[in-house]
């Protein structure tokens, strides 16, 4: 019998934790990291669409934050309103082919009209437009519908810069002022069919003709010389037959 002591056995390969396909060196660091990352990660995610939903609802908000929430949507849709609104102009100034012929009459009469006579601004709920000889023409970024409601609007106060350039109108005189609305009113496409319809206004007789005389007298109410009851009437009525008649620059009414 040999009595030499064997060798030790060699510790097995399985037994290593490097050598373990389970206990990878790369295997644990990486599985801890990404979980926490991952937490951290989800976190931030549920904390930003938790704060949009209750700025959305409004729930959860105190009074001061829910007035800095209102003031900013008021001024996100301000600016909205008002960068559509000098798309469609400007739109309109190179495409449409009534706004570039009443510019371009405005143009030789002396008159013409740049981008920056037309001016796109916020208003009160009772208009969509308004001209000044001072100032030009106003488009209410706030009241407008479409940009064919922009179009109307914009071919409307062209009218009255038309009239004005080539009369020289008095506007504290009602009867200059009701024949200028009278023209505006048939020329620019404010009493087209499909705008009464959309007003409530559909299957009257002479439906174009009333429709001019009720926004005619409408605007001149407006006008503080004109505004006493029964003067925006009498001065529409006054000039109605004449200034109805009068369709220039146009050989007949356009829309």
């Amino acid at each position: 019998m040999d009595s030499t002591t064997p060798p030790p056995r060699a510790t097995p390969a399985a037994t290593t934790t490097a050598n373990d396909p389970r206990e990878s060196a790369g295997t644990a660091p990486t599985t801890i990291t990404g979980s926490a990352t991952g937490t951290s990660e989800g976190d931030a995610l549920f904390s930003r669409w938790h704060k949009r939903l209750t700025r959305m609802t409004g729930l959860g908000l105190s009074d001061a934050e829910r007035a800095e929430v209102a003031a900013e949507r008021a001024a996100q849709l301000a600016d909205d309103q008002f960068r559509t609104c000098e798309k469609w102009k400007n739109d309109l100034l190179r495409h449409s082919p009534l706004i570039r012929f009443l510019t371009q009459h405005l143009e030789a009469a002396g008159c013409g009209f740049s981008r920056q006579h037309m001016i796109c601004q916020p208003c009160d709920p009772t208009r969509s437009g308004g001209f000044s000889p001072e100032h030009g023409v106003v488009l209410c970024e706030n009241q407008l519908m479409s940009k064919s409601h922009l179009e109307e609007t914009l071919a409307h106060e062209l009218i009255h810069a038309l009239d004005h350039c080539r009369a020289k109108l008095d506007w504290s005189n009602c009867l200059h002022h009701a024949c200028t609305e009278i023209r505006a009113a048939n020329l620019s496409g404010d009493c087209t069919f499909s705008n009464e319809v959309m007003r409530g206004n559909w299957g009257v007789s002479k439906q174009q003709q009333a429709c001019v005389k009720r926004r005619a007298i409408l605007s001149l109410r407006s006008n503080p010389h004109c505004s006493a009851p029964g003067v925006a009437e009498e001065a529409v009525a006054e000039v109605w037959n004449s200034c109805f008649a009068d369709t220039w620059p146009f050989d007949e009414v356009y829309r």
